[in-house]
């Protein structure tokens, strides 16, 4: 195939994907949840905070089976490159704990 018909062919398959400004600050989760039916996965990305005894979702998002054992394998290569690059990521099996303040000073009103 002439290199002119292989560039071509490229350029179709590329899809421009556009980042608002306000998606790429992104939102902090500490928390997922995953559930699942025939057809969907749903995960929710939840901000639990330290001595709050409610949890808000901040994010959800839904995907097909097939997407959802894409996003697995995407996950496990981009884990095993950061491995690579700055050591095996510590696991516990303990739940995190969170200090009640966060380590700073406790205000009284």
């Amino acid at each position: 195939m002439p290199e002119e018909k292989k560039e071509e062919k490229r350029q179709s398959n590329q899809i421009n994907i556009e980042l608002s400004e306000e998606i790429a600050e992104g939102v902090y989760a500490n928390l997922a949840m995953i559930a699942h039916s025939n057809s969907e996965f749903v995960i929710d990305f939840i901000r639990l905070m330290p001595g709050v005894p409610k949890a808000k979702v901040k994010s959800r998002v839904v995907i097909t089976p097939e997407h959802a054992r894409r996003l697995l394998k995407a996950l496990e290569e981009n884990v095993k490159k950061y491995e690579k690059t700055f050591g095996p990521i510590k696991q516990s099996d303990e739940a995190p704990k969170f200090p009640i303040n966060f380590g700073g000073t406790v205000g009284e009103a």
